[in-house]
């Protein structure tokens, strides 16, 4: 998929980039996408080692940190975003910035209510800062405060749910995850978005089938919904499902055909053909 070699992804696996297991998840996939980009960058493999080293000790609640976390290389050294402020990934040490103040303010704001009398403008208010927080690397707690305000005062927001699901199922809280979700739908059947989202979090636990109906409603609801497109062919894949996989990974070609996702669409569907073709014959 990634275009990644057997001999380049055997390096990473003994330098403890990535696990050496037989199956990646989509958490994988997102680690693996990160090393492609700091490889294209020009990054050494001993600046990667000794950052993920580093912040394997500092932050150990962090399981993957090329996952869970945004490395930045500024040419130089990496940083990443910790409790809404800047580090050094081999230091430990605070960078102080710009982005930072405009966090703090951010998270004063937010803790002050608004002066909106009508409920649903004030769910909408603890929404839009909810979302502002999680945008400028604010502590996640902060996050979540502002989008369980917003649920006490529109138990219907089904934007707040879906976030809130979003950020547990990030944390590996796949339970509470999906609570959140099926709460999200039962405000608003017909939200795309946490179809989506509850088929990733079965896909995420082997669960194909479930995960194939959500991913099914949510292109339903949404016909150009191509990241459901996208994950739907995938899934097809895994099951031995040849020609819908292929079905799929067209579909989703006429909705995004230039992105580096559709290169690795169009590599995937022309080595499905090509194994159809050898089992034709």
């Amino acid at each position: 998929m990634l275009n990644v070699s057997k001999r380049q992804l055997q390096s990473w696996e003994k330098r403890q980039f990535v696990h050496g297991i037989e199956k990646f998840s989509f958490r994988d996939i997102i680690a693996l996408r990160a090393l492609l980009q700091l490889r294209e960058e020009r990054v050494s493999m001993a600046k990667i080692g000794k950052a993920l080293g580093s912040l394997r000790r500092k932050l150990s609640h962090i399981e993957s940190p090329l996952s869970e976390l945004k490395l930045v290389w500024d040419g130089k050294r990496f940083s990443v975003q910790v409790a809404g402020q800047t580090m050094d990934a081999e230091t430990g040490q605070i960078r102080l910035d710009f982005e930072a103040a405009r966090t703090a303010e951010l998270t004063a704001f937010a803790s002050k209510p608004s002066r909106n009398q009508n409920p649903l403008e004030e769910a909408e208010h603890w929404f839009q800062q909810g979302l502002s927080l999680e945008e400028t690397g604010a502590p996640i707690e902060e996050a979540i405060e502002a989008y369980k305000k917003a649920i006490e005062f529109n138990p219907s927001a089904a934007g707040a749910l879906v976030n809130l699901g979003t950020i547990y199922f990030r944390d590996g809280k796949l339970k509470r995850a999906e609570s959140y979700y099926r709460n999200a739908l039962t405000a608003d059947p017909r939200y795309p978005l946490a179809h989506f989202n509850l088929a990733n979090l079965f896909d995420e636990q082997g669960n194909a089938e479930v995960a194939r109906q959500h991913y099914l409603e949510a292109i339903r609801l949404d016909p150009k919904y191509a990241d459901a497109l996208f994950n739907l062919a995938l899934l097809c894949e895994q099951g031995g499902e040849t020609m819908k996989a292929i079905g799929y990974w067209k579909a989703y070609l006429k909705l995004d055909g230039v992105s580096s996702w559709a290169d690795i669409a169009r590599r995937q569907m022309e080595r499905l053909k090509q194994a159809a073709v050898a089992v034709s014959r």
